[in-house]
């Protein structure tokens, strides 16, 4: 079996007619998702974001910040 690198690969699929491109693109998605489905999927809890950007509110005051935002809704 001849081995083709993508840029060769790529000029195949460019000279096919729209309808087999839209073929090929479909069944392509169809592996995907059938290789996506299979492989087991990491779980994350939202507890992982606690804590995320705290240094950027470390010298902020809260109250001063919040009436900052609510001055400039009305201009």
């Amino acid at each position: 079996m001849q081995t083709m690198n993508y840029g060769e690969l790529l000029g195949r699929i460019q000279r096919l007619d729209p309808v087999e491109q839209l073929r090929l693109l479909e069944e392509l998605a169809a592996l995907v998702r059938s290789r996506m489905a299979s492989q087991p999927r990491a779980r994350h809890s939202i507890l992982e974001l606690q804590g995320l950007g705290k240094k950027i509110w470390q010298d902020i005051d809260a109250q001063e910040y919040i009436d900052r935002e609510r001055a400039s809704w009305d201009g």
